[in-house]
């Protein structure tokens, strides 16, 4: 079971869509065996549809609705599909805003959204959204506390191409009358670091403190033999490297890049334990499953500091935003 993540902006369909009319001007017959519906009256290829991860087939989904509703407001994680916020996942819902309205309403997985707060609205690529700071504190203040806290991270961080400053967040959620994740975006302001560079190591670092372990200190340098090599994690105490691996760093779809890149990182690491420092890994899964980032940070010798925190992680498993998982 693998969790998947966007934080790049998707301003077209993953995947070709195709609607019921443009289909009869093709001589294309529709609903067909080779094509999967999408939305009422759009499709897509299905086999291409169900060889995406998560993440991607929402961001399908999100493009077939504005197929058929080119002027909808996009917000909360619909938005984040087209702003390149991260998201995780595949989300239930298609998020859309109209200040018009008197109250939210749902229309089966449609979900309009009002507020007595007012949003600012733009357009990214031809496509309306919520403003980014708009969109950042409203999935904040709903999402379980370590996605919030990797959202907050990338508005806030040059490496995830950020937005806004920290300041900025607090001034515009303080700013709005909703009461709702009050706790959630005091938590996130509270632990929110620019420094971060990626959502993988904010999720990751959420999980270290609920376990117990030391602090880690945040894109740490070292200069050994001519070398300037920057970790992801130093836990000080006992020199400890983490690091918190996303498989697209590698690039992986380049078969000589990433045999390239996959050698240098071993040498890297190579060097940096000949110079005293234990190495730490894991990937977003392992994060996630909990169980194994922490034998992972154990094996290297990373100590326990504070008590651990069996409600903070129950958060992560409580995700009522997502659709389930598949095998």
């Amino acid at each position: 079971m693998t969790i998947t993540l966007a934080r790049r902006a998707l301003s077209r369909s993953p995947l070709p869509l195709i609607t019921a009319s443009e289909g009869r001007m093709l001589g294309i017959r529709l609903p067909s065996s080779r094509h999967v519906r999408v939305r009422a009256g759009v499709y897509a290829d299905r086999a291409g549809y169900a060889a995406l991860p998560a993440w991607k087939r929402y961001a399908v989904r999100v493009h077939a609705f504005l197929r058929t509703h080119p002027d909808a407001v996009l917000c909360m994680e619909s938005a984040a599909v087209a702003l390149g916020i991260p998201y995780f996942n595949e989300p239930k819902d298609i998020h859309v805003y109209d200040a018009g309205r008197a109250a939210s309403r749902r229309y089966g997985d449609v979900v309009v959204h009002t507020s007595a707060d007012p949003r600012e609205v733009g357009s990214t690529a031809g496509i309306l959204t919520t403003s980014p700071l708009d969109t950042a504190v409203d999935l904040v203040r709903v999402l379980p506390p370590a996605q919030g806290l990797a959202v907050a991270d990338a508005a806030i961080s040059a490496a995830q191409r950020g937005f806004t400053d920290l300041a900025t967040l607090c001034e515009r959620a303080d700013a709005q009358q909703n009461t709702r994740g009050r706790a959630r975006l005091r938590w996130a302001w509270d632990h929110a670091d620019g420094r971060a560079e990626s959502p993988g190591e904010s999720v990751s670092r959420s999980i270290i403190g609920w376990c117990g372990f030391e602090t880690p200190e945040l894109q740490q340098r070292f200069d050994y033999e001519g070398y300037d090599d920057r970790v992801d994690f130093l836990f000080p105490s006992r020199a400890v490297i983490g690091e918190s691996d996303g498989w697209d760093k590698y690039a992986l779809g380049d078969p000589k890049e990433a045999a390239k890149n996959l050698a240098d990182e071993k040498r890297r690491e190579d060097r940096l334990r000949r110079h005293g420092h234990p190495f730490a890994r894991w990937d977003l899964t392992d994060a996630w499953r909990v169980a194994p980032l922490a034998r992972a940070l154990q094996s290297a010798g990373v100590p326990l500091r504070h008590p651990r925190r069996p409600a903070m992680l129950a958060t992560i498993r409580h995700r009522p935003r997502e659709k389930p998982l598949r095998s």
